[in-house]
């Protein structure tokens, strides 16, 4: 059977309260969490808010990466992950981590395409 990398989950969602969109650093101790909790090993990160609102962060991982960015001013995200299977199928890490970034963020699926690499 050949390698199959993983799954990426590519999506954009809506909010109801842009408050969670508007600054990075709840994000970031949710994304901090989220990696201790599912074992994944963090290996950089850069997050940058932007002036009146909005930010963008990249989570680069042994396994692969995990990023947001938000637009409050138009109640608008979009996030992606992608872990790799090299030592273990991680998909459902991958499903589990993208239905935990909705509930933090109190988030409406806008679209979300799911590629198995």
């Amino acid at each position: 059977m050949p390698y199959q990398p993983g799954l990426h989950i590519l999506a954009e969602f809506s909010v109801a309260a842009v408050t969670s969109l508007s600054a990075s650093a709840p994000c970031k101790l949710f994304f901090d969490g989220l990696i201790a909790e599912y074992g994944l090993e963090k290996v950089g990160e850069v997050y940058h808010d932007f002036n009146g609102a909005g930010f963008t962060g990249v989570v680069c991982l042994t396994e692969s990466h995990l990023s947001i960015h938000t637009w409050p001013e138009f109640n608008l995200a979009t996030f992606d992950i992608f872990l790799s299977n090299y030592q273990k199928d991680n998909s459902e890490k991958v499903k589990a981590i993208y239905n935990r970034v909705l509930s933090f963020f109190e988030a409406t699926e806008i679209k979300k395409t799911e590629l198995v690499r």
